[in-house]
């Protein structure tokens, strides 16, 4: 495609730096199509904003794709003359009838037969466009006072609707047409083996491109990952300091569950942020999914792995902070319980954005409904009133149930707490999970935690089974709209 003057060049620009012209964009894009090898490739307006030097490069590079076997059509609303004749065959169409079909040569022979000739000094393509296209009636009738130095201002002495019933006519009755037809119907009754396949990646494959692809991504999108970290970081920061120094009284412990529901709330909600990067990697699985370059199970995969990285960086960070800052128990295993649980919490939450985000495909209704989602899940989530106290239709069944920050505050709650004695006066003490009886409801049983983990695994799990389903739901539902909408295109054809 003769870009190998752009060889390791930024397709698209970030921040402050440029990407390729649209000139390359274009044919970047006509690439990516090749690399599957068609045998044939349709391409819509290949010449849309390029100037006439890029549009000659493109139809010239596009001509050499004929000699390797591959039938190219295009769809052209105008073109030079220079462009106009490099192709082989042309279809000039207008309001859906089929005004020639055949050799590029022949078809100023059928303007002439049909008592349309082209001027001398006129691009032949200029003169199809005049001669078919209504909109230049309009053009006519407001410049029907002026007149250029040959008389009258159109070159085609009659209005347009009578120019195409004409070209159609002579079409019909032409031994063109008859060709075409004698053509169509070989062809239809022609029967051949079915096409095989050359080559196409394994899943494994592309499911390693795909995570290479959006770790670089993540690299390079300054906005969208790493000014999420610093405004964790922030966020943490700022938490921790406003509940630091609670000391390990009986009296701190209502204080500590405060905190702790807050850094797991905020931070969940603060997610939100990472929307539009998400709603960039759901349309451009789009297009590829229908290009058939991708498919749902190798997406996800690719978005899980190379999410994996950047959320634990964000796990381990804002962790380490909150953890020192409140001043939990000082304990190696309990610091990578607490940094595991905050991760599941981000990757549950990490699938729900992605389900919203495949659902509606759309920033504000999305960044809306997750807002809602999490007011709504926090609201159930045990804090503003103990679990077992709250109304039991819908609030406890099933909202309590599905809110994932119950299972990741009940977890680092049982962390820290199970196993640990406060003393009330000189003889009695109470245990962490009586202290804890009146402040929010977590289980005595020494592996809960651990069982709080899993739901949280199963529950990022389900998510994603959400998205798989939501994608490949669309993907087959737009099958089914291209195949009615051929339907009925070939009965009014």
């Amino acid at each position: 495609m003769s870009l190998g003057d752009f060889a390791n060049k930024l397709i698209g620009g970030h921040c402050f730096m440029k990407g390729l012209p649209s000139g390359e964009r274009r044919r970047v894009a006509i690439a990516r199509e090749l690399v599957m090898r068609p045998q044939i490739l349709f391409i819509d307006e290949p010449l849309y904003h390029l100037d006439s030097v890029s549009a000659l490069l493109m139809m010239v590079t596009l001509k050499k794709l004929t000699s390797t076997g591959c039938t190219l059509i295009f769809t052209l609303n105008q073109s030079s003359t220079e462009v106009f004749g490099l192709f082989d065959r042309i279809c000039l169409l207008s309001n859906g009838n089929t005004l020639f079909f055949g050799e590029t040569l022949a078809c100023l022979q059928h303007f002439s037969n049909a008592g349309f000739p082209c001027p001398i000094m006129q691009s032949p393509s200029d003169h199809f466009l005049r001669a078919i296209n209504t909109d230049f009636d309009r053009i006519i009738a407001m410049c029907k006072n002026w007149q250029d130095d040959n008389g009258d201002f159109s070159a085609v002495n009659m209005d347009t609707a009578v120019a195409i019933c004409t070209l159609e006519a002579t079409y019909k009755s032409s031994a063109d047409a008859a060709a075409v037809e004698t053509m169509i119907m070989r062809l239809t009754e022609k029967e051949g083996p079915l096409l095989k396949s050359k080559g196409n990646a394994s899943n494994a494959t592309r499911i390693a491109v795909l995570t290479w692809r959006s770790l670089l991504i993540m690299s390079r999108e300054f906005k969208y990952y790493w000014l999420r970290l610093i405004l964790y970081m922030l966020l943490t920061l700022c938490i921790g300091t406003i509940f630091s120094g609670l000391g390990h009284s009986l009296s701190s412990v209502v204080t500590r569950v405060a905190a702790i529901f807050v850094f797991v709330s905020f931070t969940s909600l603060l997610s939100i942020a990472g929307v539009p990067v998400l709603m960039k990697e759901i349309k451009i699985y789009a297009s590829e999914e229908s290009n058939q370059h991708s498919g749902a199970l190798a997406f996800l995969f690719g978005q899980l792995l190379s999410s994996i990285p950047f959320l634990f960086l964000i796990s381990i960070s804002s962790s380490l902070v909150f953890y020192f800052l409140i001043g939990l128990r000082d304990e190696f295993s309990l610091l990578m319980y607490f940094v595991l649980n905050f991760f599941m919490c981000l990757l549950v939450n990490e699938g729900l954005m992605l389900a919203v985000v495949s659902l509606w495909k759309n920033i504000f209704q999305s960044v809306l409904t997750l807002v809602t989602i999490h007011a709504v899940l926090m609201l159930a989530a045990g804090y503003f009133r103990i679990r077992s106290e709250l109304p039991r239709p819908v609030w406890t069944h099933p909202l309590s149930y599905i809110a994932f920050h119950t299972y990741s505050i009940q977890g680092l709650l049982e962390n820290e707490y199970l196993g640990v004695n406060f003393a009330i006066g000189q003889v009695r003490s109470i245990s962490g999970f009586q202290a804890l009886h009146s402040a929010y409801d977590i289980s005595p049983r020494s592996n809960a935690k651990w069982e709080n983990v899993l739901v949280l695994f199963l529950m990022a799990v389900g998510y994603r089974i959400l998205v798989f389903v939501l994608l490949h739901f669309y993907a087959r539902k737009n099958v089914s709209l291209h195949r009615l909408f051929r339907g009925k295109h070939d009965s009014t054809a």
